[in-house]
């Protein structure tokens, strides 16, 4: 029963041991239980460095080498970045190529169609982004009496003359350049959610 006791009195002392010995100082990285966790090996396109022994102090690294070596092995010349593919073309996550048509050309944007579905959720966030980017002029009913509309006269209905037939593509092409007193907004909102906007702005035109 005594020497139960003193093994529990001397626990503590060991757990404190133990935990102290884990710690890391001056060269020493202490000892790690995941280290993959810590000390990733991806390649990392902005540096380049081929020594492989540099790091080998902190490195745990189960290939052996360097901690700070991150060259690329398979490459004949152990870069990391490489050039793509001639003619590779960056898609947006809907897999649109990126918009290319200039602010004039506005009959070539009369020929695009909207990519996105009409559906209940779709429509749903159409309106819930017009409200952000749009509805402070061109109204909660697309009549053009939104809080700024009213101040600057102006803003065309939806519903009523030439806007009421624009196709889906000539509405997008306006969102991402503007028009007139309507500035661009191709830099604030996503290709993606200006194509919601547009499923939108054609359901007011039909109020």
């Amino acid at each position: 029963m005594i020497m139960s006791n003193k093994l529990k009195a001397l626990l503590p002392l060991v757990a404190i041991f133990i935990l102290a010995s884990c710690g890391a100082s001056g060269d020493n990285p202490g000892l790690e239980y995941a280290p993959q966790m810590y000390h990733s090996i991806p390649y990392e396109p902005l540096t380049q460095i081929t020594d492989k022994d540099r790091g080998e102090w902190l490195s745990n690294r189960e290939d052996g080498l360097g901690e700070f070596y991150n060259s690329n092995p398979n490459n004949q010349y152990e870069q990391n970045v490489r050039q793509p593919v001639e003619g590779t073309v960056r898609r947006t996550s809907n897999n649109v190529l990126p918009y290319r048509i200039q602010k004039d050309d506005v009959m070539m944007a009369n020929e695009l169609i909207n990519p996105l579905e009409n559906t209940p959720e779709i429509l749903a966030e159409g309106k819930r982004l017009y409200s952000l980017y749009c509805q402070h002029c061109h109204g909660e009913k697309g009549d053009g009496q939104g809080t700024v509309g009213v101040v600057y006269a102006g803003v065309p209905p939806y519903n009523r003359g030439a806007v009421k037939d624009l196709t889906e593509g000539h509405i997008y092409h306006v969102i991402t350049h503007g028009i007139r007193r309507m500035g661009a907004h191709g830099s604030q909102v996503s290709d993606e959610n200006r194509w919601k906007i547009v499923k939108y702005v054609q359901q007011l035109q039909n109020q």
